[in-house]
């Protein structure tokens, strides 16, 4: 691995966007010549189908600064973001997504917080253009469940867009989970951390990467990474239900010896049954997220694959990042 002393390192994940990686790089080498200090660019090819990663690949070959590290196949954002900063030698790494809604220019501030002692600076959102009503709605709504589900504290409003120090770095990469929430991650290791604000802008080019179910997975896998309230909810619900249903079946009892109407009210048994079995169903499907998750860390897979490294320094990686490294651990 390329030990190259460098004061930052950019990590950019990318996937499909070869209709603005070019700007991408031409605005990061912009505001990143501004700071005099050496820096480099690490793009990350989560397995696009499209150029992206021929275009960097030239890039790297012309540019010194320039990192490619191709996957073998798409792994996954957060998973791009980890073997970014497996990569990265900064001494203050910074994450930025390549579609250019988040600024390069905020970089900037974020440098000078991290030079008065924060460790953790990231970009807090106070406007979102281009987006839509549903979009902004549904990204609100996730930070304040997150929020209310775990007892880690996750600023709202804000992505991945970061700076982080070399020691905080160096801590999240020796967390091992297959299933990662990066920048719940940052917030569950603490430091001394601190935002800056910023107006998020339209997508510069291309089409966005988190459909509706990309988000409900990412959102799953931030809530199960953090919490296990929603087993204990399930386990409430279980005992309201077995309430409900010892109290319906007095009712039933007393009509039965009482009464001469236990043949009416079919229908509401049959509604009552399957309301019960559905939510039972769905408490199932609580418990199988969770049991899903541990059938992936106990495999002890490699998080991603790297098919190639590109760089002028020639760096001599290895191709499967996390597993090597945990197996030798584990002996």
């Amino acid at each position: 691995m390329s030990t190259r002393s460098v004061m930052y390192s950019v990590i950019v994940p990318m996937f499909n966007e070869e209709e603005v990686i070019t700007t991408t790089f031409e605005r990061l080498t912009e505001v990143m010549k501004q700071t005099n200090e050496s820096y480099e660019l690490i793009f990350v090819n989560d397995g696009s189908r499209d150029a992206s990663a021929t275009i960097i690949s030239e890039l790297a070959n012309k540019h010194d600064e320039v990192v490619l590290i191709d996957f073998s196949r798409n792994f996954g954002h957060q998973i791009a973001i980890t073997a970014g900063m497996d990569y990265a030698n900064g001494q203050a790494i910074i994450i930025i997504d390549a579609d250019l809604q988040d600024p390069p220019e905020v970089m900037l501030m974020m440098i000078e917080k991290w030079k008065q002692g924060y460790e953790v600076v990231y970009g807090k959102r106070i406007k979102r253009k281009g987006e839509t009503w549903f979009k902004k709605s549904t990204a609100k709504l996730f930070y304040r469940i997150l929020r209310m589900m775990t007892n880690v504290e996750v600023p709202t409003d804000t992505g991945d867009f970061r700076l982080i120090d070399r020691k905080v770095c160096d801590v999240l990469k020796s967390l091992k989970e297959k299933n990662r929430f990066v920048r719940g991650l940052i917030s569950w290791v603490g430091f001394k951390q601190t935002s800056v604000e910023f107006v998020r802008e339209e997508r510069f080019a291309g089409v966005t990467k988190y459909p509706l179910k990309r988000m409900i997975s990412f959102a799953l896998d931030a809530i199960t990474s953090f919490s296990y309230k929603p087993l204990r909810i399930a386990t409430y619900v279980g005992f309201l239900i077995s309430l409900f249903s010892f109290i319906y079946l007095i009712v039933v009892l007393y009509q039965r010896v009482f009464t001469d109407s236990t043949e009416a009210g079919w229908a509401s048994i049959i509604a009552l049954n399957l309301l019960f079995n559905g939510i039972i169903l769905i408490l199932l499907g609580v418990i199988g997220e969770y049991i899903g998750r541990i059938y992936d860390e106990s495999k002890n897979r490699p998080l991603y694959i790297v098919r190639e490294v590109v760089s002028q320094d020639n760096i001599s990686q290895p191709t499967v990042k996390r597993s090597m490294e945990k197996r030798e651990q584990d002996e």
